[in-house]
């Protein structure tokens, strides 16, 4: 059984299916990702709920075929992040608007509605065959010189979407973690009724 098919998630009630599907791998294989799926990824994104349809998310891109550009912003990763991030087919980084456009005053929903977007992408990612991981090392400083950007917008993850690598045809820690099953708290742990720490399911 590949990789990809193992992964799906045992979930306590039938969910949708990209939602059990969904995954963060480290191991990606060289397939290039196509336009038209990273368009419709950046498009699902773009649909996601936000306070006040602020929308305060931007996305700065790299394909990797676009080799300069590509470099740069692995070059912003934590080398932790860089020995697998660069076998993906597209590099991100994601970056919030602190303060809302129609008002100056600050957005502190900002990261929360980013939260939703790569959601909205990641689940887009999924439905196409594609895979998403999110990466907290990175370099902020280093992101916001070598994209000049500008204060008031910070960035705040980094992405690598592309196709996952079978995991049962490699070797080293990044298989071992990738072949590993998936596991979750029980709903019990986190969804409170009545009182904090009272179970509501």
């Amino acid at each position: 059984m590949s990789t990809a098919n193992r992964k799906r998630a045992v979930t306590s009630v039938p969910i949708l299916e990209p939602i059990a599907d969904r995954w963060s791998p480290c191991l990606f294989s060289a397939r290039r990702v196509e336009r038209d799926k990273l368009i419709a990824c950046l498009e699902a994104a773009r649909w996601a709920a936000s306070s006040y349809n602020e929308q305060p998310w931007y996305f700065l891109i790299a394909q990797r075929e676009e080799e300069a550009e590509f470099a740069r912003l692995v070059d912003c990763l934590l080398e932790a992040n860089q020995t697998w991030a660069r076998s993906a087919g597209v590099l991100m980084l994601t970056v919030v608007s602190r303060s809302f456009r129609r008002n100056g005053t600050p957005n502190r929903m900002a990261e929360h509605d980013l939260g939703l977007a790569v959601g909205n992408l990641s689940l887009q990612a999924t439905a196409l065959g594609l895979v998403v991981h999110q990466m907290a090392g990175f370099n902020p400083s280093r992101a916001r010189q070598t994209f000049a950007i500008p204060e008031g917008f910070d960035p705040v993850t980094a992405i690598a979407l592309g196709y996952a690598e079978d995991a049962d045809s490699a070797s080293g820690p990044l298989a071992e973690r990738d072949r590993a099953a998936r596991s979750r708290k029980p709903l019990a742990e986190f969804v409170f009724q009545g009182g904090w720490n009272r179970p509501g399911v």
